[in-house]
């Protein structure tokens, strides 16, 4: 397969991933210590994980009562319950094709392109409701792990399976380290998403790792320092770290499989 069109299959698939993550985005955004949402806005069930961001019974309530309250109703269906889908299949698309531009047609191409939508997914969820769900974080690093495990039987990778379990290891205890000495300043749920993140960037070696882990930090202090100097936050204020761990992972993945 050429690579314009390796791109091209990858972007599509972003998309039809992308696509399918506003549900789970709604129900998984919710304050920690709550369960997770199973309405809508308007209080009808929600069916599924997967799915657009409208409501299919407040889509029927518009036909239904068209003719007492067609335009009040019909606001309330064309208001997405969700994360805009477009925004969700544009992020994940993007994220799939420049994984496919620096990894080329080598196996854990396939590992890249199945954990990006639950890293978009989660990156979502954490910038709306800090908060990173376990029934995300923990099968994301088994899955990167299992994954690559598979992926060490395929010829022509270009990883390691070892360093990905010690970078899961090492990561995963660093960002432990930092919850026990500051809990307020760096959630459990940003040590579960560590595990996953080290053994994604493990798989290329430590200086992936330790590139990845310096980027997601960096990316963190800049976007807090920009909302001190808009006067949007205060120097104490905590800000959802998810997002730039996931960022500074992909930043660093994109760097060693680049240079693999």
């Amino acid at each position: 397969m050429s690579t314009g069109a390796l791109i091209l299959v990858a972007a599509l698939w972003g998309v039809a991933a992308g696509t399918l993550l506003p549900r789970a985005a709604y129900r998984f955004a919710v304050p920690e210590g709550e369960p997770w949402r199973g309405r809508c806005a308007d209080g009808h069930p929600i069916r599924g994980w997967l799915g657009g961001a409208r409501c299919g019974e407040c889509a029927r309530g518009v036909k239904e009562g068209a003719a007492r309250a067609r335009v009040e109703v019909k606001v309330r269906a064309e208001t997405p319950y969700a994360p805009s889908a477009p925004l969700l299949a544009t992020a994940t698309a993007l994220t799939c094709a420049v994984l496919a531009v620096a990894t080329g047609t080598r196996p854990e191409l396939g590992v890249w392109l199945l954990l990006a939508p639950a890293g978009v997914l989660l990156a979502a969820v954490d910038f709306r409701v800090r908060r990173l769900p376990d029934p995300l974080t923990l099968p994301l690093a088994a899955a990167a792990l299992g994954l690559l495990g598979l992926v060490t039987l395929v010829p022509e990778h270009a990883g390691h399976w070892l360093t990905a379990l010690y970078g899961t290891l090492a990561l995963g205890g660093g960002y432990f380290v930092l919850y026990l000495i500051n809990p307020a300043g760096m959630g459990f749920g940003d040590v579960k998403l560590a595990l996953g993140m080290g053994a994604v960037l493990g798989w290329y070696g430590w200086p992936t790792v330790l590139l990845g882990t310096f980027a997601g930090f960096l990316l963190g202090a800049l976007y807090g320092g920009a909302l001190v100097v808009v006067r949007r936050a205060g120097r104490k204020t905590a800000i959802p770290f998810g997002p730039f761990l996931i960022a500074g992972a992909f930043l660093g993945l994109l760097a060693g499989a680049y240079t693999a």
